[in-house]
């Protein structure tokens, strides 16, 4: 018995490698779990759950429910890219929201999932920006314009988001390890799983003499992998 963990996938037509990666891994791999889950960005984004009707993300989302359909559990997590994937997507798909954060057993250790942005809070502009997205009333005023023009606004958050990174120094986009052996603290020390900052590593904090291991899940842009978690602990597998 064991469960997957991938994020920030990103898929988009315009990176077909990844959507190639995406498909053998699912049927290939995801299918032989007990769980999949998936930590946010799943895509490169989402404009809204009548964008199902584009086929690309029509056989995404087709591709998980036959994943779900033959026996493994997907868990979806929103991530800054997708935040907009509502119910008519996880119906589509099969899968089930999860929480961010969640605090899950996982074959009797606990494990605290999140896709990770909250963590980076010396990104002070993007914590901003952050709220924005996740205001009921903004996503109301976003959904109610035509699709294309919400392709559009989408595209133009995309380049701003570019921009910030290239201005933005690297430490700052990190996690902050304060918030991180804070929220270790919250939640009684437990294992985190995380992505969103694409720099894949295994750490040990040590925090109030606890010894925590915290997982950060690599992006598919320059390859592609997941983390494979069982009895006997996690380890990280490349495509």
């Amino acid at each position: 018995m064991h469960s997957l963990f991938i994020s920030d996938l990103h898929l988009t037509l315009e990176r077909p490698r990844a959507s190639e990666l995406f498909f053998d891994f699912i049927a290939r791999t995801a299918a032989q779990a007990e769980a999949l889950y998936v930590l946010g960005d799943l895509f490169e984004y989402w404009v809204g759950d009548d964008d199902l009707s584009d086929p690309f993300n029509a056989a995404i989302a087709d591709t998980l429910s036959d994943l779900s359909t033959g026996g493994t559990a997907v868990w979806f997590m929103h991530g800054n890219r997708d935040v907009l994937a509502g119910p008519e997507f996880l119906g589509r798909s099969g899968a089930r929201l999860v929480t961010d954060p969640t605090l899950l057993d996982l074959y009797g250790t606990r494990t605290l999932v999140m896709h990770g942005d909250t963590l980076c809070t010396d990104d002070v502009e993007y914590q901003k920006f952050r709220v924005q997205a996740r205001n009921p009333e903004f996503q109301r005023k976003f959904l109610s314009q035509p699709l294309a023009e919400r392709r559009s606004q989408i595209l133009g958050m995309r380049a701003a988001s570019e921009e910030h990174k290239h201005e933005t120094r690297a430490e700052i986009m990190d996690v902050a390890i304060a918030t991180v052996e804070q929220t270790l603290r919250e939640f009684g020390y437990p294992r985190l799983i995380h992505g969103h900052t694409h720099r894949p590593a295994r750490h040990v904090h040590t925090v109030d003499g606890r010894t925590c291991e915290r997982w950060v899940l690599t992006d598919w842009y320059a390859r592609a992998g997941y983390l494979r978690c069982d009895a006997a602990g996690c380890r990280a597998e490349t495509l």
